[in-house]
């Protein structure tokens, strides 16, 4: 994949539709950078199936995934997969519902890549949480059950920043195709994007670490009482900062709500209660990256 074009293919599942909405967002790299210029000397992305913004629309829209060439496209998938057929269809062939778990089963065997955009698709996420009627899982889920072992890149964050699913693609083509040389955790999280937890680079951790707490929203203390999900979290958000880099959840005087997490939402919520003393890091300890404190 030195050079030449990469197709993409993006399927969406159950979920909001958020992912999408935060892409068409970015900034840097634009939309129109990620899909007409060229991502590096020789190298374009294709983008040949994406129901939310393809003009196309009907079979004539879903004929286009027929003709994809084994082994030669990345499968984005956005949102979690129900088992429940009536839960989640994609369109019609023949006067028949096409499911997005059976489409989705269709191409993952064929694909070089399956990228799971967000958390839904990454870990279940919001589709995923009690008394979940549809039987929402993750792409990975429903790839093990299957037998199918194409890679598999999980992106979560609700949404992911725009930043980390251009990151993920390019790190994949920077890596010649092969996804086993792109380094990611044990949750298959890009360790670029997710080799830190948010506590680490959080601005507020001199507070944290002082014992200094806020009493409710927008307090410039640590943010801890309030329900922050930093210290459990894993994701540059404080780096990198969102909306082009104008702000971030505790930047603007909320609590991390971890949504990064495969424990996101049930394990997570309710928002505003702090999390438990036995999971917050001591001062001096590291942190394993996708292990007890993931």
């Amino acid at each position: 994949m030195a050079s030449g074009e990469v197709n993409l293919v993006w399927l969406q599942g159950g979920g909001c539709t958020g992912c999408s909405v935060s892409l068409l967002n970015s900034a840097h790299p634009s939309t129109r950078n990620l899909l007409v210029d060229q991502l590096l000397p020789g190298v374009h992305l294709s983008l040949k199936y994406h129901p939310t913004v393809m003009a196309g629309q009907g079979q004539a829209a879903l004929s286009v995934l027929d003709d994809l060439p084994d082994g030669d496209f990345v499968l984005a998938v956005e949102g979690a997969i129900p088992d429940r057929e009536e839960f989640c269809t994609i369109g019609e062939v023949d006067g028949r519902e096409v499911t997005v778990k059976e489409k989705f089963l269709e191409l993952a065997p064929k694909a070089s890549l399956v990228v799971a955009v967000g958390t839904c698709s990454s870990f279940g996420g919001i589709s995923s949480g009690a008394p979940n009627p549809g039987g929402y899982r993750s792409a990975q889920d429903v790839m093990d059950e299957a037998g199918v072992e194409t890679p598999v890149v999980n992106v979560p964050g609700c949404p992911p920043h725009p930043d980390w699913i251009s990151t993920t693609l390019l790190e994949y083509i920077l890596a010649g195709g092969d996804a086993s040389k792109v380094a990611v955790d044990p949750l298959l999280r890009p360790l670029s994007i997710y080799g830190k937890l948010i506590h680490e680079n959080c601005p507020r951790r001199s507070y944290f670490d002082e014992g200094k707490f806020a009493e409710k929203p927008g307090d410039p203390e640590c943010l801890h009482k309030v329900g922050c999900k930093g210290p459990i979290t894993y994701a540059d958000c404080p780096l990198r900062e969102w909306n082009d880099g104008l702000n971030w959840c505790v930047k603007a005087g909320g609590p991390c709500q971890g949504c990064t997490q495969p424990e996101f939402i049930d394990m997570t919520t309710p928002i505003y209660v702090a999390l438990e003393e036995d999971r917050l890091p001591k001062i001096g300890e590291g942190a394993s990256v996708g292990g007890d404190d993931a």
